[in-house]
């Protein structure tokens, strides 16, 4: 019997709101402002319809040049979008130190997983290069934010910066670590249920959702460590100057 779920017809799909417009209204009857939760809501279906289109033209293509350009999006984006837990002066100094940073963890990670555990061919092959990017980056971008917000917060409060930064650090790593505790226990990570899903064992689900979890710490941890360790150099406000 194959118990694989191919598609979901947009009618079925509708359900899936239900949840979440409940919240809406607890939101509204509990006199908070329900229009930001209704146009998150929205935003989330509006991006990942247009997300799908694109996706499908660009697995469609099968050119290194877009996967690249794809790519480095996702890099430029994910740099700027860590940066928003800083005042605009800190993100005018750090933002190329968290570009850097980025781009060394989530790129190198990125090497390792795609060349030597998944071994590509060709070597951009745009239905696994993209996904995985994507994963590694958003992740990498998680903890650069965090430890961007805490090394800031332990500075102003006259920490030295070496122990900032070790505070900082442990910081960055906490969700991603209690993602490495949880699974398997708490939750059936996203990848390793639509792979169950569509009809694959559990056991190769198993060896891809190991590989990923590896990719997610690797890149976030490599990626705060460098940051924390770039932006050493940068004059810090002190307490008195804020």
């Amino acid at each position: 019997m194959n118990n694989s779920i191919s598609f979901i017809p947009f009618g079925n799909l509708a359900f899936a709101f239900i949840p979440a417009l409940a919240v809406v209204a607890i939101l509204a009857a509990w006199a908070h402002d329900y229009r930001k939760s209704l146009y998150a809501i929205a935003r989330m279906l509006v991006q990942l319809l247009l997300i799908g289109y694109f996706l499908s033209y660009v697995f469609g293509t099968d050119s290194a040049g877009i996967v690249v350009a794809v790519i480095a999006v996702m890099l430029f984006s994910a740099s700027l979008i860590s940066m928003r837990t800083v005042e605009p002066p800190l993100l005018r100094k750090w933002y190329r130190k968290a570009l850097g940073s980025i781009a060394l963890g989530g790129g190198l990670t990125l090497l390792v997983i795609t060349q030597a555990v998944l071994q590509l061919k060709p070597w951009y092959l745009t239905s696994f290069m993209i996904p995985l990017a994507g994963m590694i980056f958003s992740n990498a971008m998680n903890s650069v934010s965090i430890a961007a917000e805490r090394l800031n917060a332990e500075l102003s409060q006259g920490s030295q910066y070496q122990q900032a930064r070790n505070t900082a650090f442990r910081a960055a790593l906490i969700p991603i670590t209690n993602s490495l505790l949880a699974v398997g226990l708490v939750a059936l990570p996203g990848m390793m249920t639509g792979q169950i899903l569509s009809g694959v064992s559990p056991l190769l689900a198993v060896r891809y959702q190991i590989m990923v979890m590896c990719m997610v710490y690797g890149s976030a941890g490599i990626s705060a460590a460098c940051f924390l360790t770039l932006v050493k150099s940068e004059t810090i406000p002190s307490p008195e100057d804020a």
